[in-house]
């Protein structure tokens, strides 16, 4: 395990997440500070990415991408080929008990398609920081899916950054699950630069106890005839924090592109912080943006529904914690993703229903 003790010298980040348009400060709503461990490269002779991710926005900000860069052991970088249809996915593995840092470049050449994999585990062991910036390069007609699965312990906090740019009729399928760590720090930037190019992103979350989840969306509607539609559902519980900023940015010269974006918030105590700053930022006529929030406790109506059916509160608000997990678990490409998510759901919800999801998806303990 890397020593990350009060030996190591400490960085302080500040102005990371920060959206393209900022709310009023009071509001504290802007960004968030971390304090990071800064181990020394100094005489490390490591492998760096081709200069061109260099100018690749990512979600975090330049201040934690930097720290990303300088405390990754190496860099790691994937070229797909030319209509290539890759068939394993590409893992990006974070052992957050380790601190594990990771600076991965991925490259999609035209007409190629192929799958990332963001998988951050941990137990509740020893505080540490870990780190993942992942920054990808689709070409013209090249189809990304990205899946990001965090579930690391109560004492860590994670930062984990993602930056994409999309040529012309590239398609990019994003799907984040948030389970979710001492402190989760996420940010993704895409930048849809080509005529045609689309992004479908979902983000769902979990945060709960004494959690806290700070997350920045960002697109960046470039080319006509772009798509964005991001959809973000989150449960908050206990004394979580939770703040989402989520910007749909149609820039000059995108006529014709259309963007939305919409979150749903459950709240399941009265003491959850809970920041959503949904923007619509607009340079452009013949356009189409949207954005809107649901934010609160259960209905009435649904509560009455699900205890006319013998379920008690407890119970009922259960269901939305589970279905969360359900999906997760069926989104999850490789059994050692399916384990992490499982582990996590025995922790939440206990090992009887952690054993119910296992039986239903026809698993084993391992997610095989």
């Amino acid at each position: 395990m890397k020593d990350q003790t009060t030996a190591t010298p400490e960085l302080t980040l500040e102005r990371v997440n920060t959206p393209p348009a900022q709310t009023w400060n009071y509001l504290r709503a802007n960004d968030i500070t971390l304090t990071v461990p800064q181990l020394s490269r100094k005489g490390d002779v490591y492998f760096a990415l081709p200069r061109l991710f260099e100018g690749i926005e990512c979600g975090v900000g330049p201040q934690a991408t930097a720290w990303v860069v300088s405390q990754a052991a190496d860099a790691r970088y994937v070229e797909v080929r030319a209509g290539e249809r890759k068939a394993e996915p590409i893992v990006v593995d974070v052992d957050a008990n380790d601190g594990d840092v990771h600076d991965v470049g991925i490259m999609v050449r035209a007409g190629a398609e192929a799958c990332v994999v963001v998988n951050v585990h941990g137990t509740d062991g020893e505080p540490a920081t870990s780190g993942a910036l992942v920054r990808i390069i689709a070409e013209r007609g090249a189809k990304i899916r990205v899946l990001e699965f965090v579930a690391a312990g109560s004492a860590q906090q994670h930062v984990e950054s993602v930056g994409i740019q999309a040529a012309q009729d590239a398609r990019v399928s994003v799907r984040q699950y948030f389970l979710c760590a001492g402190t989760l720090v996420a940010g993704i930037a895409t930048s849809l630069d080509g005529d045609g190019a689309r992004i479908d992103h979902a983000c769902r979350y979990l945060v709960r106890e004494r959690e806290v989840a700070d997350i920045n969306h960002v697109v960046r509607q470039r080319g006509r005839n772009t798509r964005a539609d991001v959809r973000e559902t989150g449960v908050l519980d206990g004394h979580a924090k939770k703040a989402l900023r989520a910007t749909i940015d149609l820039v000059h010269g995108s006529k014709g592109s259309e963007g939305t974006e919409l979150e749903s918030v459950l709240m399941l105590s009265d003491d959850v912080t809970n920041k959503t700053v949904p923007t619509i930022l607009c340079d452009e006529d013949d356009v189409s943006g949207n954005h809107g929030a649901s934010i609160g406790p259960v209905g009435p109506e649904q509560f009455q529904y699900l205890r006319d059916r013998g379920l008690t509160q407890q119970e009922a608000e259960a269901l939305y914690v589970r279905a969360l997990f359900d999906e997760a678990l069926i989104a999850a490409p490789t059994p050692e993703v399916r384990a992490n998510v499982l582990a996590r759901a025995r922790m939440v919800l206990g090992d009887d229903v952690a054993n119910d999801l296992v039986e239903g998806l026809g698993l084993n303990e391992e997610g095989a």
